[in-house]
């Protein structure tokens, strides 16, 4: 049982963790803050205003060893929510359970280290895609030979359904995702033949459970059917227990709204009994989003909530005394095989691509497809959501205080972090961080496993930014693919009548203006998350908009320089992490220094109280999950161009 939470400092999210498991949390699952996850300093230009925001920063032993201050390793089973430096925390986590004198052979837990979901959903990769399988199979080698009780590798198909996918493609791209590894390390050879099969066993999967109840049941019963068939059939694996699918779960938060949030608590409830009814399908781990997701970062109490779910279920109901509930039913048998011949079709696709890798492409474009379908449902009303589509009035949430029902992350932590990474600087060994850094850049140039080389490292008082930067190095720089093609997608359908009306306002417009209407859709700084500005992109392009979209990870600086190179009539700016509070006023001001005079707008999880700011600091208009009708939230984005552009 867990909740996934950290926070602002090594130091707060340590007292977090502490507290978590006096109130009967049986495991940890840390979140690490966005320079962390893609290999960045906290000082780091890119890091400005995402430092501490959506996880804990780590960029030192000092901090890993602050982190889990009187937790002993040992006897701790954590798992780490880290992909592109997972071999890095990894490599921190070995060293300060040396330190706390524990056998590190015991340790128990789980990087996540799938950096293949991170090209198609997620986005804090930080190497292009053959050396960051390299790192991934390097950390699976080492932990087979030196950690027997740590699964190196959580095939994450988590993001996957939070980027739109179907069940049938989130099974076959997390299968295809997972076969691309295995093959992988087998390639590698640093594992022998004969113990291949601990590899097979060490896998686990993180998944997604979302609304529809009875085909989550039915996509987990699926996962089970076709992973047994993947190792036995591919790998030969013989003993059942090695080929079990074995995950955890975080049940889905794409589904939370902010409008009347405190229905997220029944949708939560419902999502988790999707991982736990079926005996043969379920969770080894289950960590459960806070009802408040949606309106901004969950604080203390809204963790308890999420964990006295579990709770109950596990303690005060009769839910795991019982066989398989759902074995012998002809309706989910049905659905499994419908779900089992789809996914097969599918990943045979990819594999025929040349598999995961060679597939990122078509991968990554089929789940922006999948998830615009999606939005379009939404919006016409042929998928209905309470209180977002359907059953819209109702009261005010009295869960939501005057502070806005969320934890704030202080803006101080960000200075706190960058004194104390330079005091760390200050009193380590420089000669030793030189001569460690050194055997990590002659080892990156080899075939070697690098996990020795990073422990070296992390001993010797490295830093996040230093580890990654030298594998930055010898590796290179890495842009992935939006997905965003050039074809319109949202023609037709129940949304037809709408769009054509929307494409002549902006036709009339853009005859005001006298060209084309531009707009620069951008994601400042280092979130990851792309599937609303994705999605952005494609509909304000089918309204017969010019897009300027060039992906993730932006300073403010490059996006002003594109504005003006391109000479955009709006710039629209899409942040998920918490950093829209410095962020978007730096665009603003850039803009200004330019003597550009466009409109601004900002959009995702942004609270009331920081939308009055964001206003004051001169952006026009601000969006949030509720303006879920894109079509109608770009028309307004385009009369704001026309009365900032046109004459009276």
């Amino acid at each position: 049982m867990r909740t996934y939470s950290g926070h602002s400092s090594a130091a707060a999210s340590n007292a977090l963790y502490r507290s978590n498991l006096a109130k009967g949390q049986t495991g940890l699952s840390v979140a690490f803050d966005l320079p962390t996850q893609t290999g960045y300093d906290s000082d780091h230009v890119l890091a400005r205003g995402e430092v501490g925001k959506v996880g804990v920063p780590v960029t030192s032993l000092d901090d890993m060893r602050t982190l889990f201050d009187g937790i002993p390793l040992e006897q701790m089973n954590t798992s780490m929510t880290i992909n592109a430096t997972a071999m890095w925390l990894l490599a921190l986590y070995v060293a300060v359970a040396e330190e706390q004198g524990a056998e590190v052979s015991q340790l128990a837990g789980t990087t996540q280290n799938d950096i293949l979901k991170e090209y198609l959903s997620r986005g804090t990769y930080a190497f292009p895609p053959q050396p960051s399988m390299r790192l991934t199979t390097d950390v699976v080698a080492y932990t087979v030979n030196h950690l027997p009780k740590w699964n190196p590798i959580n095939i994450c198909s988590y993001h996957l359904q939070e980027a739109g996918a179907t069940p049938v493609q989130e099974l076959a791209f997390a299968l295809a995702n997972a076969i691309a590894v295995l093959d992988a390390v087998r390639e590698r050879g640093q594992v022998p033949e004969d113990d291949f099969d601990k590899v097979v066993g060490r896998i686990s999967f993180f998944v997604n459970a979302g609304i529809r109840f009875v085909e989550e049941v039915a996509k987990l019963r699926a996962f089970v059917e076709l992973w047994d068939r993947i190792t036995a059939e591919r790998y030969g694996v013989q003993d059942p227990k090695l080929r079990r699918f074995r995950y955890g779960v975080q049940v889905n938060s794409l589904g939370l709204t902010e409008q009347q949030p405190e229905n997220n608590i029944a949708r939560i409830l419902i999502e988790m009994l999707g991982v736990t009814l079926s005996k043969t399908a379920r969770a080894r781990a289950v960590q459960l989003p806070a009802w408040n997701e949606a309106l901004g970062l969950p604080r203390p109490w809204d963790q308890q909530l999420s964990l006295r779910m579990q709770q109950i279920l596990a303690f005060e109901t009769d839910l795991l005394e019982n066989d398989d509930l759902f074995d012998g039913s002809v309706v989910m048998d049905r659905k499994v095989a419908a779900l089992v011949e789809g996914a097969t079709e599918l990943l045979d696709a990819v594999l025929a691509r040349g598999g995961a890798m060679e597939a990122v492409d078509f991968m990554k474009a089929e789940l922006v497809r999948s998830n615009a379908e999606r939005l379009r449902r939404i919006e016409s009303g042929e998928q209905q959501v309470v209180g977002v589509n359907v059953f819209t009035s109702g009261e005010p949430s009295p869960l939501v205080d005057e502070e806005g029902g969320i934890l704030v992350v202080d803006d101080a932590a960000e200075a706190e972090q960058l004194a104390r990474l330079e005091a760390w600087r200050t009193a380590r060994d420089e000669d030793a961080v030189v001569a460690a850094l050194a055997e990590l850049r002659r080892v990156a140039a080899t075939d070697q496993n690098l996990m020795p080389a990073s422990i070296a490292c992390a001993r010797a008082g490295v830093t996040t930014g230093e580890w990654a930067g030298v594998l930055r190095e010898v590796f290179g720089e890495y842009r992935g693919p939006t997905g965003v093609g050039e074809q319109a997608l949202a023609t037709g359908g129940p949304l037809g009548s709408r769009l054509d009306q929307a494409r002549r306002q902006v036709r009339e417009i853009e005859a005001r203006l006298g060209r084309k209407l531009r707009i620069l859709v951008g994601k400042p700084g280092l979130d990851g998350h792309s599937n609303g500005a994705e999605q952005v992109a494609i509909r304000a392009r089918d309204l017969g908009m010019e897009v300027v979209y060039e992906g993730i990870r932006l300073t403010p600086e490059q996006i002003v320089r594109a504005a003006v190179d391109e000479d955009v009539h709006v710039v629209g700016l899409s942040i998920l992490s918490g950093s829209h509070r410095s962020l978007v006023p730096q665009v603003v001001q850039g803009l200004r220094a330019e003597g550009v005079e466009v409109p601004v707008v900002a959009g995702w999880i942004i609270p009331p109280a920081d939308a009055r700011k964001l206003a004051e600091a001169g952006v026009a208009a601000v969006f949030t999950p509720k303006d879920y009708e894109l079509t109608d939230l770009l028309v307004e984005v385009a009369e704001l161009v026309a009365d900032r552009h046109v004459p009276a």
